[in-house]
């Protein structure tokens, strides 16, 4: 496999960050709310792990695609995308069936990546401005 391009990593490093930010307030809301548990916590780690995992791999998709032509490209993102979203759903269903994990905390958190996105989108001059 080809080295992970810059862009790739740094975008999700970008929303590594947001998504820990995401979390800390999550955290608080649960605790300010008499909710907190351990399950909280585990439920918030594992469902920002999936959506950084899935986001990962979509933009690793998405190196090798730019490389090819059109219908190659095609080829490389349209089972990409069918692959990471089994994938997702998966780990979600994990997160929600399995008791170590707060259903609640596992579902908000699959947002984090879609909210830090947004936020981006919403700086001046989107992702160029990083």
């Amino acid at each position: 496999m080809s080295k992970v391009d810059k862009t790739v990593l740094r975008e999700t490093r970008y929303l590594a960050a947001w998504s820990g930010v995401f979390s800390l307030f999550l955290q608080v809301g649960f605790l300010l709310a008499g909710k907190w548990s351990v399950a909280v916590l585990w439920g918030t780690l594992w469902g920002a792990a999936v959506m950084l995992l899935n986001f990962f791999l979509m933009g690793l998709s998405v190196q090798k695609a730019v490389t090819r032509e059109e219908a190659d490209a095609k080829k490389v993102m349209r089972p990409s995308h069918s692959l990471r979203s089994l994938m997702v759903f998966v780990l979600a269903v994990v997160g929600v069936v399995l008791p170590c994990f707060s259903t609640l905390a596992v579902i908000i958190s699959l947002f984090f990546p879609r909210i830090a996105m947004t936020i981006r989108g919403l700086q001046k001059g989107g992702a160029d401005s990083v």
